[in-house]
């Protein structure tokens, strides 16, 4: 029987550049494949894959499979499914991560089935138990109020992965690895469904998952109007504005700035709530800040639980003084 070796990482290539997701992957598996004492592989596929390839080993690879083919230029669930199988049965990792992205959600329980191997989803964290080898999963359960740590009997040991919860390494470029080209012999009949067309949203500023800086609010808002002020200090500290998913529901701000459970994970340096009670389910999507500060007006909110600082007190008399005090602090 092959011995499992190795840890092996499922790239993603999004608007023609590594996913930051796939950076944060390769320093992840680059520490547990020092841990293990082997080596860290990545796969790469779409229509030209060579230079994110040396990208990918100036983060951390020792080696990058690519395949090249027009037919994977997007993500098409069939045809990654059959390339991704062909690729981990050749190289029989002892470890394989995805990010805990549109395509990972999709692509990894398949392939775990495909496998017959167990697949935790969303990980937060990811270690290596020294006295056995196996790989240590924590992932949060209850809601985000606990984490809990799982391993696996079967090979390979497959995992996807929280973006933004692990960090990349620096970027390295003398460092040296092979870029091995595998024909990934696709078969067009396999394509169950077709990408009809594409329709990029247009975000302006800084996407939510990418600022140092949000200003979230929640229901306590009151409606629309009240986000102009969060936008006017998202403005002063160069941030974005978030929201929680009432106020989505509500109308009030579009989807794409819903942070939590069933919204968008972010961790940024500074999170600032205004008027959100912190629940569970918003909790879950932005416990990696760095710094939290809570602007209620309820004492016992659960967000104080969570927050670096706090103000106790009504939103429309804290935030304006907050926001004179920020331009004052600024023009020094």
């Amino acid at each position: 029987m092959t011995e499992h070796k190795g840890v092996l990482i499922i790239g993603e290539i999004i608007e023609e550049n590594l996913a930051a997701v796939t950076l944060e992957l390769l320093g992840c598996g680059r520490t547990l494949a020092d841990k293990l004492g082997e080596r860290l592989s990545g796969l790469l596929m779409g229509s030209d894959t060579r230079p994110h390839a040396s990208k990918a080993i100036a983060y951390g690879a020792d080696k990058i499979y690519i395949m090249e083919d027009p037919l994977l230029e997007d993500y098409q669930s069939d045809l990654y499914l059959a390339a991704v199988e062909k690729m981990v049965r050749r190289v029989m990792p002892k470890i394989v991560l995805m990010g805990q992205t549109p395509m990972g959600r999709d692509l990894a329980p398949r392939l775990g089935f495909r496998m017959h191997a167990a697949v935790l989803m969303d990980c937060v964290e990811l270690d290596i138990d020294t006295q056995t080898g196996r790989l240590l999963q924590v992932r949060p359960v209850y809601g985000g109020n606990a984490r809990a740590v799982f391993t696996s009997e079967t090979r390979p040991q497959m995992a996807t992965v929280r973006s933004k919860a692990m960090s990349p390494l620096e970027r390295n470029s003398s460092r040296k690895g092979d870029i091995i080209e595998i024909k990934p012999e696709i078969d067009p009949s396999a394509m169950r469904t077709k990408l009809l067309e594409k329709v990029k949203e247009e975000v302006a500023g800084i996407k939510i998952e990418d600022a140092a800086i949000l200003v979230t609010g929640g229901r306590g808002i009151g409606g629309p109007e009240g986000f102009e002020q969060l936008e006017d200090l998202a403005g002063l500290l160069k941030g974005a504005v978030g929201a929680t998913r009432p106020v989505v529901d509500s109308g009030w701000c579009p989807t794409s700035r819903q942070i939590g459970l069933t919204g968008k994970v972010v961790a940024p340096d500074l999170y600032i709530a205004v008027a959100l009670s912190g629940s569970s389910q918003h909790m879950a999507g932005c416990s990696g800040a760095k710094h939290i500060v809570a602007i209620n007006s309820d004492p016992q909110a659960n967000i104080f639980r969570e927050a670096s600082f706090g103000i106790v007190g009504d939103w429309k008399k804290a935030l304006p003084s907050f926001i004179e005090k920020v331009r004052e602090l600024l023009k020094e």
